[in-house]
């Protein structure tokens, strides 16, 4: 079954590898003083009324409230900004702290301006505890604290210490049905969160440990410490703008080229559809590709599928095949498949089946790829219930191939020596693999033509 959102699946807190922590204690220590159940009431009065404190410590103590009494968990930028990076920044264009906020709609929601560093606190509400929030104010009175609440249907929006000398801050509280269903990381380094009793250790929120994507928990706090972060999602106007943010006034580096990381499904479900935002690149570029077919083509959806095993079948066929190659390189592009509206959920769900491929085609039994939308478009149907078709945007490893310019439909596997077969001569050029595990899903087209 396909869903059109996943649950979020995280990565319990746990300690860094040794190599890491060996230059993290000062994270550790930060860490505890926002999770620790057995920090002192004096120490937390030192750290909200005493001489030395500062906004950071107030910001803490708020968090300290937040998880150890009413269970939430925080996440993001504080975690980035402070607990990992211990980074401070100021505006340069004023010295009153007043003017730090910001208020925006018209239920002027108070928002911090961006050369504030840290900028807020980003938590979730806990799922089986029914959270107070006159009872949250009172906590945080017993210790000078003061906030203005502003309600919205899906979260609670704090403005701290508007009239403080050490300067104002917000806070989010999320209603926890809308944080199980935010599963998409801009960042990686905004991956990051505490939870109660943890007092070393920290967790991700979605976990993109494994294949394909490979980025671990220390890597994350290796590039914080670098400022370096790199982008997980599509780019929108939006993350633009948070990419401009980041990069601009807050001095970070871009690292790597971008992914597009849909989290995991649940163990029970074999893959997932997410919708690709029509203002991101990719979606942008792709349809453009798609004019090609002509007849008033409209795209509908473009959705990325995430399917564990399949993509866990073709990373171990990439790295097979990477080693076969010149340079290690298994010529992975990005290809056209048009199919039947029978087999869209079968190949969503298992991929490329050799036992399915085509028996028919001039280059033998195989999955038959285009590098042309207007071939693949041939080999779709129309759905007569939304007047639509189905096309596969797929990813290929091409290895060392054949080409061949005249047909051999006695093919059932690429000849020896190579992994598999261009065919050309004809008015499109085609490509065709011939094991499991060859080509992988990766976006689903719907257009009308």
């Amino acid at each position: 079954m396909t869903f059109v959102f996943v649950i979020l699946l995280g990565v319990s807190p746990r300690i860094l590898q040794p190599k890491v922590r060996e230059n993290c204690l000062d994270v550790e220590e930060r860490i505890a003083r926002i999770t620790d159940i057995k920090r002192t009431r004096v120490d937390l009065f030192n750290a909200t009324r005493g001489s030395n404190a500062t906004r950071e410590s107030r910001m803490e103590a708020v968090l300290w409230v937040a998880i150890c009494k009413f269970d939430c968990k925080i996440e993001g930028g504080f975690v980035r900004d402070w607990v990992v990076g211990k980074y401070i920044q100021r505006p340069t264009n004023t010295t009153k702290p007043s003017d730090w906020v910001k208020y925006e709609g018209t239920d002027k929601i108070p928002y911090m301006i961006k050369e504030v560093v840290p900028s807020d606190l980003d938590c979730h509400l806990p799922k089986k505890i029914y959270f107070d929030i006159e009872k949250f104010k009172d906590e945080l009175h017993k210790f000078g604290i003061t906030c203005d609440v502003y309600r919205q249907s899906w979260r609670y929006v704090l403005l701290i210490d508007k009239d403080e000398k050490t300067g104002p801050f917000t806070m989010d509280l999320i209603e926890p049905h809308i944080a199980l269903t935010h599963d998409r990381i801009d960042f990686d380094v905004n991956n990051l969160y505490l939870e109660k009793s943890y007092t070393r250790e920290i967790g991700m929120r979605v976990d993109i440990q494994e294949l394909p994507y490979s980025i671990s928990l220390e890597s994350i706090v290796k590039n914080i410490k670098e400022k370096k972060f790199r982008v997980l999602r599509p780019i929108d106007s939006l993350l633009q703008e948070r990419i401009n943010k980041m990069k601009n006034i807050r001095n970070w580096t871009q690292s790597g080229k971008p992914f597009s990381i849909v989290p995991s499904p649940h163990s029970h479900i074999i893959s997932v559809v997410v919708p690709l935002p029509s203002s991101s690149d990719l979606y942008q570029d792709l349809a453009t590709k798609m004019q090609v077919i002509g007849g008033g083509i409209q795209i509908k959806s473009i959705e990325q599928i995430r399917n564990p095993r399949l993509e866990g079948l073709y990373e171990f066929m990439k790295t097979n095949i990477a080693g076969q190659c010149p340079q290690s390189n298994p010529k992975e592009r990005c290809l056209f498949h048009g199919t039947n509206t029978d087999a869209i959920q079968g190949i969503t769900d298992y991929g490329f089946d050799d036992r399915y491929f085509s028996s028919s085609g001039r280059w033998g039994h195989g999955a038959y790829f285009a590098d042309d939308p207007r071939k693949s478009h041939g080999y779709t149907n129309l759905n007569p219930q939304d007047q639509t078709h189905v096309m596969f945007y797929a990813k290929v490893l091409l290895g060392i191939q054949s080409v061949q310019n005249t047909d051999n439909a006695s093919l059932n596997a690429a000849p020896i020596g190579y992994h598999s077969v261009q065919g050309t001569g004809g008015q499109y050029e085609e490509y065709i693999v011939y094991r499991y595990g060859q080509a992988l899903p990766y976006l689903k087209v719907t257009y009308t033509a």
